[in-house]
């Protein structure tokens, strides 16, 4: 399945791939012109072949409670910033606020704090 056309190089569509991190399933949403290699199952590496490093982990924002979904990546690749609603649970309370996120080279997404 792909979702759009590649924001850093462009010939690659990005696609959905099935990984497996720590024994559980994640999908990494990566340029075809990226082809990701791990020896230990934990740490991915491009490959040498490799002519673009996109990608983007669904779990990439787990620790604010959100797990991106297709839906969520087309509008970034087409936009370039959405918005999202994120969890925190400060005090043990659950605390849910939107914040913007956009695309990041290096870790995929960013969170825009203001």
């Amino acid at each position: 399945m792909t979702l759009g056309k590649c924001p850093y190089c462009e010939s690659g569509e990005i696609e959905v791939r099935e990984k497996e991190v720590r024994g559980k399933k994640v999908k990494l949403y990566a340029c075809s012109n990226a082809v990701w290699t791990t020896e230990d199952g934990e740490m991915f590496e491009l490959s040498e072949s490799s002519i673009c490093d996109f990608r983007i982990w669904q779990n990439s924002l787990a620790k604010y409670g959100k797990w991106l979904s297709y839906k969520e990546v087309r509008e970034l690749l087409e936009d370039e910033t959405i918005e999202v609603e994120l969890l925190s649970k400060k005090y043990g309370k659950k605390i849910h606020y939107n914040k913007y996120i956009t695309l990041n080279q290096e870790y995929g997404v960013s969170v825009l704090w203001d």
